[in-house]
């Protein structure tokens, strides 16, 4: 089936305006354009960490596979337990993890037992050591009231039972999810391949790190914090380093990077009245939108495909500023390429934190500044604002701890007023 044209999309988003476009509606675009990757393949669960799963893991077994103790200590009847005076009773045997009780235990007899063993059919009550006495006659005395029917037991199929959905497919496997796996006996695991994401940055006063810095020129720093936050979401890396502003060299990045990738990222080019050819070679080479979204850092964006109609890569053309990339980034790329790469997309994680300041902020914009994130004598989390936030200003990214959001509606703030943060610890 054909991908749905831009213009498509576009008519689907309410009020679409490329000139005045919301941060919401990008998103909403986005999220429509994006295909998601096909091939699957089988990984040792070792190899697994960060892949996105394909399928469904479908437990075939119970997890634990028997009734076993919570807790080292004496297993037995929940219906011996005195309820005026202390339990007496005599010890029947002990059990051990993989070692279990093998006879039958008697009526009104206990076994002594260790964190894991299995619970011997009929008993269904473990009273923990630090409870109990051992009298000299060998008995266990155990103190009324101190444990009730089923306690400290943990039951057959309790973590997963046979035939249950351990984990779902989109899932980003995590290390429990490791151990989950193991837990099922599974050594492989069917994951999506790698998105593949290619990135260079645009500009002839751009130059790499380790060549000399003439005057008037700057080193790339964006394709660094761009490598750094592409490898936290797992992505098969492409870097193409810096291309002039010159035609062909465009041309030529431009159709390797969508010959090789599924994704291709771009820093600067974009912006209005640049005196380059960036944004002239991607319409040539695609389908390609110019926005200009409602934030602040971070306003001009191009997004569509590049690249031969059987072969063509997604699109994100980034404004050129170091901060805004990032913004960027963390607003529109980040969700789409965990869509792309299988994932089921999970909004990320918001803190209400108090306003240490007062925050000017015009409604009909989001706004993301940089800020620092502490927990207040109060308790409470307080944020404050790393210095000045101009897009350029890559230094109070740094210092920063998360982004302090202000939505499209959102006015001004005073000190002392709840706003929302993200930190950047939730972006993994």
């Amino acid at each position: 089936m054909n991908a749905p044209s831009l213009e498509l999309i576009a008519s689907c988003i309410t009020g679409y305006d490329p000139n005045a476009l919301p941060v919401a509606q990008a998103q909403e675009f986005i999220a429509r354009l994006v295909p998601k990757v096909e091939a699957v393949e089988q990984l040792p669960i070792r190899s697994a960490l960060g892949r996105v799963l394909a399928r469904d893991v479908i437990s075939a077994i119970d997890v634990p596979s028997h009734d076993n103790a919570a807790m080292d200590g004496y297993a037995l009847r929940g219906m011996d337990l005195e309820t005026e005076g202390p339990t007496l009773l005599p010890v029947a045997g002990a059990g051990l993890a993989g070692q279990p009780v093998v006879s039958a235990v008697p009526p009104a007899f206990c076994v002594r037992i260790m964190t894991g063993a299995v619970i011997p059919d009929g008993l269904d009550t473990v009273v923990p050591q630090e409870f109990t006495s051992l009298l000299p006659d060998g008995r266990v005395s155990i103190p009324a009231g101190i444990a009730r029917t089923g306690d400290n037991r943990r039951l057959r199929g309790e973590d997963l039972a046979r035939g249950e959905a351990a984990l779902h497919s989109g899932r980003v496997l995590r290390p429990a999810d490791l151990g989950l796996l193991a837990s099922l006996g599974l050594a492989e695991v069917p994951v999506y391949r790698r998105l593949r994401v290619a990135f260079f940055s645009t500009g002839d006063e751009l130059r790499s790190v380790g060549e000399p810095l003439d005057e008037g020129c700057v080193y790339d720093s964006n394709r660094y914090t761009l490598w750094g936050m592409l490898s936290r979401l797992g992505v098969e890396l492409i870097d193409m380093g810096v291309v002039r502003d010159e035609p062909d060299a465009l041309r030529e990045a431009f159709s390797r990077a969508a010959e090789a990738a599924d994704a291709v990222i771009t820093s600067g080019g974009v912006s209005v009245g640049e005196a380059d050819h960036t944004k002239r070679i991607m319409a040539e080479l695609g389908e390609v939108l110019f926005w200009r979204v409602a934030m602040r850092p971070g306003r001009p964006l191009a997004i569509g495909r590049i690249g031969r109609a059987e072969r063509s890569a997604i699109l994100f053309g980034l404004p050129g500023n170091p901060v805004a990339v990032m913004v960027t980034f963390y607003a529109f790329v980040r969700n789409a390429l965990l869509a792309m790469a299988g994932a089921a997309v999970e909004p990320l994680p918001v803190l209400q934190a108090v306003s240490a300041s007062a925050l000017r902020k015009k409604p009909g914009r989001t706004e993301y500044q940089r800020g620092t994130l502490r927990p207040g004598a109060d308790g409470r989390w307080q944020v404050e604002i790393t210095g000045s936030q101009g897009s350029g200003i890559l230094r109070s990214m740094s210092q920063a701890n998360g982004l302090v959001v202000l939505h499209h509606g959102q006015g001004n703030v005073a000190a002392g007023d709840l706003v929302d943060v993200l930190p950047f610890d939730g972006l993994v």
